[in-house]
């Protein structure tokens, strides 16, 4: 920005993210395909204004990001607040679950009444224990988070922005891949353009918005 001739603070910049990241994340998601039938769930620690609290993800057999929830505990209550969060966001129950064998998953799914084939087995998700890893980058860089809710804010906008950018790519073509991020650069465009229109009615000149 300053290269482009435009000086703004951090907090500028935050502003704008709590400002203008929500609407853009929602009209990424609605234009997501159906994610994988297959959830993995699992939680993990996280430093919050120097409080460790739980964060609770919900992920698709491929990875994708489905929800995201900060909470104190970690307890059945938590694991029923994520999964009715779950269950009304999407509208439907999974057709496969899998956990680790922490016990609050089985005992929430037994009072909401989940039919859906569950696996309690450490090793089979190991997909979700993996894509912490990105939680973990963006805390270090962003040197922790400030509140519960701007943790909640930030992570649930940057899943959205990861799950449009990123193909499979191990299983793709470059070919294909190409195209991919094509679409997925056009729609950022579109997306991000309608949210600096609302600058513009403040006022305020803006660029094309940068990732």
């Amino acid at each position: 920005m300053s290269e482009r001739g435009i000086e703004v603070s951090y907090e500028t910049v935050r502003r704008w993210v709590k400002r203008f990241g929500p609407p853009i994340a929602r009209a990424l998601r609605r234009g997501r395909p159906r994610a994988h039938p297959q959830r993995h769930f699992d939680e993990m620690y996280v430093s919050i204004g120097c409080r460790w609290m739980y964060l609770w993800r919900a992920i698709d057999q491929n990875g994708e990001t489905l929800d995201i929830l900060v909470l104190a505990r970690r307890e059945k209550r938590a694991a029923l607040k994520l999964m009715r969060k779950f269950l009304k966001k999407h509208g439907f129950v999974p057709r496969t679950i899998v956990t680790d064998k922490w016990w609050a998953y089985a005992a929430a799914f037994r009072d909401l009444g989940i039919n859906a084939r569950y696996h309690q087995a450490k090793w089979k998700n190991n997909s979700i224990e993996g894509s912490h890893v990105r939680v973990r980058r963006r805390e270090r860089s962003m040197q922790g988070f400030r509140s519960p809710g701007s943790a909640q804010r930030f992570l649930s906008i940057h899943a959205a922005v990861y799950n449009h950018f990123t193909t499979r790519r191990h299983l793709i073509s470059a070919t294909e891949h190409r195209h991919c991020r094509d679409q997925a650069f056009t729609a950022w465009r579109t997306d991000a353009y309608a949210a600096a229109g609302q600058f513009v009615s403040l006022g305020v000149v803006v660029t094309q918005p940068s990732l």
